[in-house]
């Protein structure tokens, strides 16, 4: 007898009337129509069944912090740094804590159950790093949280960087981070690069590296990361995080750039809602959008995933962990309306972002973790045009959040009682 079967899902890949098995926390069966004896049995009804959402760029350490010691007030970049080093020596342990869990409770409540964050490791303390080790501990049971070892203020630009960041792997922080383009030049930027690459392959770790931030067409440090991808024999293991500079690179240098990329295996993720907050701020009017080339990149065969990157913190006064929100803006900005670009949306927070973070057991397979979202939607597109209400949220076979159907009653003369 199954643990739990869910019958007459529409799946993200176009398949109606699906039936998904689930014994012992893995998906046991995906078949058409699948009638068999289970403790449990959910009618989909023709909702979208879901893999979770993912979330491969964020910053849990400085998550809803917003307002803390005071508002970013110009918006910019720049002042987000400044600002989250004021923050810096006013946190402590149990207030970060406890505002990263109250951050993984939204999480859930939205389906997003995989969240790849990055921590600053730029002070000898290591205060974030441990906080959010004590984190990823207690949510392991219901959320997979990856933690990128992020020198916030340069690997060489800050005294002992590179040991802080070597101190952070050690404590068990899971990938290299960097962010090259925040070096004093550009020779120290593309410095960082080759010894943080050097220093993954030394321990078998991934990379993600915040990578040409910037509105800066000169800005690449990607080109870089590529190369070092390939010397190293990295391939696969590496994503470029950002790469805004790429959107005001002349079109001749990209249409050799992109390749490149392609050829190393990097994969890319953009961060739609502050991509298109904190780029072009130097810009009057024409105003960049500040997005990497997020289609091009796709058609040339690059994995790109969307992430949040900032809830309610220094950098950005808005979000709720909603992906959906994520992919809606990311729609938007890359002007990818055609079906298979909204899919690709989709996907982008989905199979895209699971892939970047190397996650094991992922997908509606069989043999898969039984962690999936259903949607109040038929569809991929529905769902990200109405960021759509999650009617149940599963982990392994375990429901962990769920959100009743969501209706409106109509009061109109001749009209229909409701709009669900």
């Amino acid at each position: 007898m199954l643990d739990l079967l869910i019958t007459r899902a529409s799946l993200p890949d176009g398949r109606t009337n699906m039936s998904v098995g689930v014994q012992d926390g893995r998906i046991v069966a995906v078949d058409e129509g699948l009638s068999a004896p289970a403790f449990e049995t959910v009618d989909a009804a023709g909702q979208l069944l879901s893999p979770p959402f993912c979330d491969p760029h964020f910053h849990m350490d400085a998550c809803l912090s917003y307002g803390l010691p005071r508002v970013n007030q110009s918006g910019t970049l720049l002042e987000g740094i400044a600002l989250w080093g004021e923050l810096k020596p006013l946190l402590t342990a149990d207030a970060l804590i406890e505002r990263a869990l109250t951050y993984c409770d939204w999480a859930v409540a939205k389906g997003l159950l995989a969240i790849r964050s990055h921590v600053d490791t730029s002070d000898p303390s290591l205060l974030p790093v441990e906080a959010l080790l004590e984190v990823k501990r207690r949510v392991a049971p219901y959320l997979d949280l990856q933690l990128v070892a992020f020198p916030q203020d340069g690997v060489l630009r800050s005294q002992g960087g590179v040991d802080n960041l070597k101190r952070a792997l050690a404590l068990g922080v899971d990938v290299v981070g960097g962010i090259p383009h925040f070096e004093r030049t550009m020779s120290e930027g593309a410095a960082s690069v080759r010894l943080l690459c050097e220093l993954a392959a030394e321990q078998g770790k991934l990379v993600d590296m915040h990578c040409d931030e910037s509105d800066d067409p000169l800005s690449r440090h990607i080109e870089t990361l590529a190369f070092e991808t390939q010397r190293l024999g990295l391939q696969g293991r590496v994503n470029g995080s950002h790469l805004t500079s790429m959107h005001s690179m002349d079109n001749y240098y990209v249409s050799k750039l992109i390749p490149l990329i392609a050829e190393a295996g990097v994969s890319a993720v953009a961060n739609p809602l502050i991509n298109i907050t904190l780029q072009g701020r130097h810009d009057s009017y024409p105003k960049r959008r500040g997005m990497t080339r997020v289609p091009e990149l796709l058609a040339a065969g690059v994995t790109v995933a969307f992430g949040h990157d900032c809830v309610m913190d220094p950098w950005y006064s808005l979000g709720s962990g909603d992906m959906l929100e994520v992919a809606h803006m990311g729609l938007h900005v890359a002007q990818m309306t055609s079906q298979q670009g909204m899919r690709d949306c989709y996907s982008a927070v989905t199979t895209h972002a699971g892939k970047v973070m190397h996650l094991p057991g992922y997908g509606l397979a069989p043999g898969n973790d039984a962690s999936f979202v259903l949607l109040q939607a038929r569809d991929p597109i529905e769902a990200i045009r109405l960021r759509a209400n999650r009617l149940k949220v599963w982990r392994k076979g375990k429901l962990l959040a769920e959100t009743a159907k969501v209706t409106t009653r109509l009061q109109l003369a001749g009209r229909p009682t409701s709009t669900g």
